[in-house]
């Protein structure tokens, strides 16, 4: 399975962070942009660059998910009681890609949603290979037979550079639950991110 190292190379590079955290990011040996005249002084950046920013890493975090997927999302949050910002990153940790990757089932994003593409993960005993679905509280996700022995899925399980969050319960290494929607101080993010500025982005 492919792990697609240069688009999150690029995208840590782009944005001058590790987004990850990952040791291999090239933004832990050279903090400035990609390109020539990456290591010109930068100019001040505007409202609306902040706010874009903050949109790209946000969605770049979650695997690059589309504009109009991630757009679709945050209309959801919109509709939804409480704070917009709070209930984006409710809603985006609610993906069944992004819990394979936090019961680290999966070394990156990507391989999350692949494996989930290819028929390893199980909800609530049922094979599901759509990695947008939206996951309930109370929710198991396992994996399937073939996956527990996958190199890519032991590899994962040893990384030592992340956590299982507290909000996804492992029962052994092949079964979690998603015990709540976490709030944005609980998820665990390597860099800081503004779902607020997200919020004034779309709100233009």
């Amino acid at each position: 399975m492919s792990k697609r190292k240069s688009a999150k190379h690029k995208l840590d590079r782009r944005m001058g962070e590790n987004i990850w955290g990952r040791p291999n990011s090239p933004v832990n040996k050279r903090s400035y942009g990609p390109g020539q005249h990456g290591q010109r002084r930068k100019s001040k950046v505007s409202d609306f660059g902040l706010q874009l920013r903050a949109k790209q890493k946000l969605k770049g975090y979650y695997g690059d998910v589309t504009e109009k997927q991630f757009k679709r999302t945050y209309s959801d949050a919109t509709r939804m009681k409480g704070d917009t910002g709070q209930n984006l990153i409710g809603l985006l940790e609610r993906r069944l890609d992004m819990i394979v990757y936090r019961a680290k089932f999966a070394p990156t994003v990507w391989s999350a949603r692949q494996i989930v593409n290819h028929g390893h993960i199980y909800v609530n005993g049922v094979k599901c290979n759509i990695p947008s679905r939206r996951c309930d509280v109370g929710d198991v996700i396992s994996l399937g037979t073939k996956a527990k022995d996958m190199a890519l899925i032991i590899e994962a399980q040893s990384l030592p550079e992340r956590d299982i969050p507290d909000y996804v319960a492992p029962d052994g290494t092949e079964k979690v639950t998603f015990t709540r929607v976490p709030k944005l101080d609980e998820v665990p993010y390597p860099v800081t991110m503004e779902p607020n500025l997200v919020v004034e982005f779309y709100s233009r």
